[in-house]
């Protein structure tokens, strides 16, 4: 796609409402669990399980969805994972019991594994100067950060008006609207490279990090030196060996490995992850000890992450523009630091 097309904004406006839909799902539940233990009958651990189910299939299949997508076509599988993510989204709202919502949101964890990698490569795509992609990035991720903290303020707000299907039937129009813009305005794309799919390797790799996020969201309930929780982080450990073995050693690896020998890529990815393992968790357990121990409602309790909405919205673009300026080490050693 041309740099020069005048609609290339309005096409990030469409992929940040799409990133927008997939990371509000993993916060909006959160304050609508007193009313599910309540009129699910749900126990402790289906509650906890209400919210990791859609993390669980999200962070697993997230190789296999951008695999797809530069095979198939980036649009067409954004397109066809919002399809599902708004189906999945409606059999939620009408479930009937703690284990048909718990289905249904991995089911919806899936769809989003789709559509969240394939936005990213439409933005690479799309914007090919380096300032005009900084800014797109910053916008992108801002969308990110802003999502994470009005799932709950969403979430509350519905909770206070209607019964907690609504946290998800609200998806629906969203999605459609994000459909009928995304046929408007992005043009299909894929790979120039017709490769053969990394069966192999996708095994390997979303295995891998399923088992690895399974450990983690499990370890404190089983214990972290429980024969299970172990036995899980050395599957994981033996699976991504496996994956980067193979990957190395393929002429069309479904990642290319070696881009995680340029320190500066690690530290990124890792400084990425931090951020978003420490966010999620923050959000998590400052919506529960609102509504549980100060005892607000749901509305207000999900009104108190708003400071950060605020404060992320504004800091992410302004934290792309100040990397081009001073640098991208300063300003993510800076953030980490602040974060602590």
């Amino acid at each position: 796609m041309s740099q020069k097309k005048p609609h290339k904004w309005l096409v990030l406006a469409v992929l940040c409402l799409s990133v927008f839909l997939v990371v509000v799902d993993n916060t909006i539940v959160n304050v609508a669990l007193p009313s599910l233990s309540a009129q699910l009958n749900a126990s402790n651990s289906a509650l906890q399980w209400i919210v990791d189910a859609y993390s669980l299939p999200f962070a697993g299949f997230l190789l296999a969805g951008g695999g797809l997508s530069d095979r198939l076509g980036r649009k067409k599988v954004m397109q066809g994972g919002l399809v599902f993510f708004a189906i999945f989204s409606a059999m939620a709202a009408w479930s009937q019991s703690s284990t048909q919502l718990i289905s249904m949101r991995a089911l919806m964890g899936l769809a989003a594994a789709f559509i969240f990698p394939a936005t990213l490569s439409i933005l690479t795509i799309t914007f090919t100067d380096a300032r005009d992609r900084a800014k797109a990035y910053g916008i992108w991720g801002a969308t990110s950060g802003l999502a994470v903290a009005f799932g709950p303020l969403t979430g509350g707000a519905l909770i206070e008006h209607f019964w907690w299907g609504s946290v998800f039937l609200v998806n629906l129009p969203v999605v459609a609207l994000t459909i009928v813009a995304g046929q408007l305005v992005i043009p299909e794309s894929k790979s120039e490279f017709n490769r053969r799919f990394d069966f192999t390797g996708l095994f390997f790799g979303s295995a891998g990090i399923t088992l690895l996020v399974l450990a983690i969201i499990e370890g404190p309930t089983w214990g972290w030196r429980s024969a299970t929780t172990l036995s899980l982080f050395a599957t994981a450990a033996i699976l991504f060996t496996g994956f980067v073995l193979w990957e190395r050693r393929r002429p069309e690896p479904l990642l290319d490995v070696r881009v995680f020998s340029k320190p500066a890529f690690s530290a990124g990815a890792v400084a990425i992850a931090t951020s978003f393992f420490c966010l999620f968790g923050f959000i998590f357990l400052v919506t529960q000890y609102f509504q549980l121990v100060r005892g607000y409602s749901a509305f207000s309790a999900g009104a108190h992450t708003l400071p950060f909405a605020i404060t992320s919205m504004i800091m992410t673009p302004l934290g792309a523009l100040l990397a081009l300026k001073i640098g991208t080490r300063t300003v993510v050693g800076s953030g980490l630091v602040i974060m602590s």
